[in-house]
C-alpha cells in the first residue's frame, strides 16, 4: 500500500491520506474546493468550487501517476440538489469523453460552508 501527498493539492487537515494506492487502484480522499496552501474561504461560486475541487482530485491524481482517463469513479457530494446541472456542466467539460461511473449525493452544508466535495477511484497507469 502505498500513500500519496502533493504540495499540489490542500494538505489533509485530520487523520487520513489524500489517496492511497494498492493494487493498482487509487482511492482518493474527498477533495474540497480548497486552494493548495490557504485558508478555506467558501465564497467562491458553485461554478468556481467544483473547478476548484476537480482540480485537486486531478493534481492528486497525477502525483500518484494516474490522471482524469484512468478515474473509474466518482462521488459527488453537493449542499444542493439544485446546483446539479451546474456541477454536471463542469464535471462534464473537466473529463471530456471519459465518463466514470458516478454518484451525486445530495446533503447538507460542508465543511467549511463549501457546497461540494469530490472523491474517486482510479487506475494507476
Amino acid at each position: 500500500m502505498k500513500k500519496i501527498l502533493t504540495n499540489n493539492a490542500p494538505k489533509p487537515s485530520g487523520h487520513y491520506s489524500q489517496a492511497v494506492i494498492h493494487d493498482n487502484l487509487m482511492y482518493v480522499s474527498g477533495q474540497l474546493p480548497i486552494k493548495p496552501g490557504e485558508r478555506p474561504s467558501g465564497s467562491e461560486s458553485i461554478e468556481e468550487q467544483t473547478e476548484l475541487a476537480l482540480k485537486n482530485l486531478n493534481a492528486i491524481l497525477t502525483a500518484g501517476g494516474s490522471s482524469l482517463d484512468q478515474v473509474l469513479k466518482t462521488t459527488i457530494y453537493i449542499s444542493d440538489i439544485a446546483h446539479w446541472d451546474k456541477v454536471d456542466a463542469i464535471y462534464s467539460r473537466f473529463f471530456g469523453q471519459h465518463r466514470p461511473a458516478r454518484a451525486i449525493v445530495p446533503t447538507r452544508a460542508l465543511h467549511f460552508g463549501y457546497q461540494i466535495e469530490i472523491d474517486a477511484i482510479a487506475a494507476v497507469k
